[in-house]
């Protein structure tokens, strides 16, 4: 077994497919944020609230103000750089620090491909992405390697892979398979498309698309995988995210996907798109030219990355199960839920109103949320309870401040899930400015009373 490892880990593949993700990752990175600011939405999400939502342990995480352009800047030309290989692991590093410190200023904005973004650029840290077709390698001929280590390119492919299988995995429950939830609601609201909308109105409609979803899910890497079934593969691939980006706005993810899903094509397939490109932008023939294999300055150091990425795959392996050690339902009580690949699984619909008590004299306030939050920032917290018990202790610092004795903080909160009734979410009785943020079970989430089967 450790002999089969070593020979694993001493085994080469060809750089290009590496320098060809390294170049569409970056390229990626870099539309998707110019796309942001060019909607406004760095003043939207980050400048304009007068308070944001924080990750447990990360709340010293804080927009700059008008500042936060400089971070999106520093963010985008570490991407450019990454992508054409200048300075890469400095601009690696970069692009890692600043997206992260990006994603993590409000959950309000949490996207599964934002984390997706996140733990690719900390293993492409580690990755010798630079080796081939970069400005390094072009600057120092010494550093241009034809043949890189297999795992560099391997482990890349199986953070897709866990994307993917554990989306399957999730959407094999009750609402999704046998209920069509939360597609039939969605896919109901796209009847005016032009020929497919009234497609979107037919119950069988709903169904096919849940079960096509959670199949293309769990078997779609192992088309990919396969070389005479990669090209079907990729059809699906097209299909299914193409379809998705017309019908749900979730931005880039979808091309993020197509564009990802090409690295399990053949290196060949690489090469050619590289030739391609030094052709149209008549770059020296130097760039795609070297028969060395790669050898890593400082061997230390490498065995090190290899552990360090070892480690952390085993937490990309097993963090998504933690929701197993909380009671309760998980679409219900959302202990454990992200950072999961549980994509798309849930329509939650919450009100919140909130009432602060000055301990002392029993005066109360029914609060306003729209003096505090945007919209968007209030419909997430409505349904969300970390985001309402941090919430609940804003309010109570901000009446403190404005002299209220120790005030106590209580919720009416009603919540509806996939279609169901809205029923009542958090216990009105319990005062939340008494009630810490932890990873242990919340239990003044009222119960669900109902049960969703499924993993």
């Amino acid at each position: 077994m450790i002999s089969h490892i070593k020979s694993y880990l001493n085994s080469y593949t060809d750089a290009a497919t590496l320098a060809f993700y390294r170049l569409v990752f970056g390229f990626m990175m870099l539309m998707g944020l110019v796309r942001f600011a060019s909607y406004g939405w760095i003043d939207k999400f980050y400048i304009q609230p007068k308070f944001h939502f924080t990750y447990y342990g990360f709340s010293w995480v804080k927009p700059f103000g008008t500042y936060t352009y400089a971070l999106f800047i520093i963010c985008a030309i570490a991407a450019l750089c990454m992508a054409i290989g200048y300075k890469y692991r400095f601009a690696a590093i970069t692009f890692f620090l600043s997206f992260t410190y990006i994603e993590l200023m409000d959950k309000t904005t949490y996207l599964n491909h934002y984390y997706f973004i996140s733990i690719v650029s900390f293993v492409m840290i580690f990755l010798p992405a630079s080796a081939y077709f970069s400005v390094d390698a072009y600057k120092n001929p010494q550093r241009n390697f034809s043949q890189i280590p297999r795992w560099t390119v391997d482990i890349l492919k199986l953070l897709l892979a866990i994307v993917y299988f554990y989306a399957g995995l999730a959407k094999l429950n009750s609402d999704w398979l046998l209920n069509a939830m939360p597609l039939k609601i969605w896919l109901s609201g796209h009847a005016d498309l032009p020929l497919i909308g009234p497609l979107m109105l037919k119950n069988w409609v709903h169904f096919a698309f849940s079960w096509f979803g959670a199949l293309y899910d769990l078997f779609i890497v192992f088309l990919l995988i396969n070389k005479r079934t990669r090209l079907i593969g990729f059809g699906f691939v097209l299909i299914f995210h193409l379809l998705t980006s017309l019908l749900f706005p979730i931005g880039m993810f979808p091309y993020i996907m197509i564009a990802s899903s090409l690295i399990f094509f053949s290196s060949s397939f690489h090469k050619k798109c590289l030739a391609i490109i030094t052709k149209a932008f008549r770059l020296p023939k130097m760039a795609v030219e070297s028969t060395k294999n790669y050898i890593p300055r400082r061997v230390g150091l490498y065995k090190l990355s290899l552990s360090v990425l070892t480690v952390f795959l085993f937490i990309q392996l097993v963090f998504p199960f933690r929701y197993l050690l909380y009671p309760g339902e998980l679409f219900w009580t959302e202990e454990g839920f992200r950072f999961s690949w549980r994509v798309m699984l849930m329509e939650k619909a919450g009100y919140a109103q909130f009432v602060v008590t000055d301990s002392e004299t029993g005066k109360s306030i029914h609060v306003n949320n729209e003096e505090f939050l945007t919209r968007f920032q209030e419909k997430q917290m409505s349904f969300q309870p970390d985001f309402i018990l941090e919430y609940a202790h804003f309010l109570h610092d901000y009446y403190e401040a404005k002299g209220m004795n120790n005030p106590k903080v209580y919720t009416e909160c009603y919540v509806a899930l996939n279609g169901r009734l809205s029923r009542p979410y958090i216990d009105p009785k319990i005062n939340l400015a008494d009630k810490n943020e932890s990873f242990k079970h919340k239990d003044w989430i009222l119960p669900f009373n109902e049960t969703i089967w499924g993993l």
